[in-house]
């Protein structure tokens, strides 16, 4: 009886231990495929993360929108707690919180280098409104620069007159409207369906989502115009993440920013594998004339301006970036 009564308060203890490092488990929303480079990021997050808490933190990771949650809504879904931990699309958070397109405003920040300066920037008014949203930011990602995919070669600005072109944000309607396009707004989700129908003849996104959307199916012809700077940002809301212990906090910040650079080379190398891939399936990637590279820009400047009026508070930022990169 009385080993029996040790074994018993051995047990006892065994899963008082179990329950004091009682695992934590979130389900984590990304809209993308399972093959995408942000999605193989969060997944690598996940599993880091798993490993630095000692089981303690579980991150579920679910690719191409497989818990009902569009692109847009991402950002509220997180500040909601419909989920706790989201890979969030900032361009289309705008309707949240307008400076959140400082960004995507064209050629802003055309080079991975200029981005990252931006960011230096951009990031603190980023955190801020996360912040407001109930939400703390983990990491941010740049896509690959956004190109153009379209039915014919675009060698002049008159090239893109009239064609139906889905954009992300209202920045991309502008732009695209002052080049005499006719551009679309939707989300991801809408943009192969739309192609394949023809209610859209052409797209603006990245060489990682060419090849997520298998392109050549519909079009031969991607112009390399890096236009738009966009990033994603892996957000946790604020509920979820003040019930962990300080240290384990500690520990996940820890992990982000470890893995944070490492994400941005990701980003680099998916542009160069994507677009070998997709010159293996017969588009035919082009690099815009230094003629036209002058003209794209003299239709981009003005929209900065507008924006500044039109977004007060991105003032501010917008001007520091250009005093530090001039």
């Amino acid at each position: 009886m009385g080993n029996f009564a040790t074994f018993t308060a051995v047990c006892a203890l065994s899963l008082a231990s179990t329950a004091a490092l009682a695992e934590t488990v979130w389900d984590m929303s990304v809209v993308w495929p399972e093959g995408n480079f942000h999605t193989q990021n969060a997944m690598a997050f996940a599993q880091a993360v798993n490993e630095a808490t000692d089981g303690e933190v579980t991150i579920t990771v679910h690719s191409g929108g497989a818990l009902g949650i569009k692109g847009p809504e991402a950002m509220a879904a997180v500040r909601d707690g419909l989920v706790p931990i989201a890979d969030v699309l900032l361009n289309q958070q705008v309707g949240e919180a307008p400076v959140l397109g400082i960004e995507t405003l064209p050629f802003m920040a055309p080079s991975m280098s200029e981005l990252a300066l931006l960011h230096k920037f951009y990031r603190p008014k980023l955190e801020e409104i996360a912040t407001s949203m109930n939400q703390k930011v983990m990491y941010l990602v740049p896509w690959p620069g956004q190109a153009v995919y379209s039915p014919n070669k675009i060698e002049k600005i008159e090239d893109m007159k009239g064609l139906t072109i889905r954009v992300v944000d209202a920045n991309g309607t502008a732009f695209f409207e002052a080049l005499g396009a006719t551009p679309i707004q939707m989300p991801w989700g809408e943009v192969v369906p739309s192609l394949a129908a023809g209610t859209i003849k052409g797209v603006t996104t990245s060489s990682s989502s060419g090849v997520d959307g298998a392109f050549w199916e519909f079009t031969k012809n991607m112009n390399t115009f890096n236009w738009q700077a966009s990033s994603n940002m892996v957000s946790i809301n604020l509920d979820a993440w003040n019930e962990l212990p300080l240290e384990t906090q500690a520990t996940i910040e820890k992990v982000a920013a470890q893995m944070e650079g490492q994400f941005w080379l990701n980003s680099r190398a998916e542009d160069a594998k994507k677009l070998a891939v997709l010159k293996e399936h017969g588009v035919d990637v082009i690099a815009p004339s230094s003629d036209l590279q002058s003209a794209l820009m003299e239709k981009a400047m003005p929209l900065w301006d507008e924006f500044k009026k039109r977004v007060p508070d991105a003032a501010p930022v917008i001007d520091a970036y250009l005093a530090a990169r001039d």
